[in-house]
């Protein structure tokens, strides 16, 4: 029954919002990216982002990400920076290892500032590691 079910645990995936500079509008723009730092290749991988806190909160929005390579890296989304004063929720489902797996990546409220960057693995740039 319930004790037979078996919820895998996500590991090395994460999900990051690094701060990266924007040619086409000469500033800085935050972005999320999803993380595989796994040994081995994620596919059907999807991402849903949301922001909230009280009665505001955003627009649900979905990403299909698809396959993403051990070791490797996507672009989710542009984070606006108006969208940071609230909680940042991604939501990440994929498929390894013959199971499925799912996992919620939340960014608290102004948190994702400037003070708070730290060098993300892999990506090698400056950005913060959701919870």
């Amino acid at each position: 029954m319930k004790k037979d079910i078996e919820i895998p645990v996500v590991k090395d995936v994460y999900v990051a919002i690094i701060r990266e500079w924007n040619e086409e509008f000469l500033d800085k723009d935050w972005n999320a990216y999803i993380i595989n730092d796994r040994d081995t290749t994620i596919e059907m991988t999807m991402a849903v982002s949301k922001g909230y806190d009280g009665e505001r909160k955003t627009s649900i929005m979905r990403h299909g990400i698809g396959v993403l390579e051990p070791k490797s890296f996507k672009k989710i989304e542009v984070v606006q920076d108006d969208v940071l004063t609230l909680n940042n929720e991604f939501f990440i489902t994929f498929y390894a290892d013959n199971k499925l797996y799912d996992k919620r990546f939340v960014f608290e409220k102004n948190t994702v500032k400037e003070s708070n960057l730290t060098t993300i693995p892999l990506i090698e740039k400056e950005g913060i590691y959701a919870k």
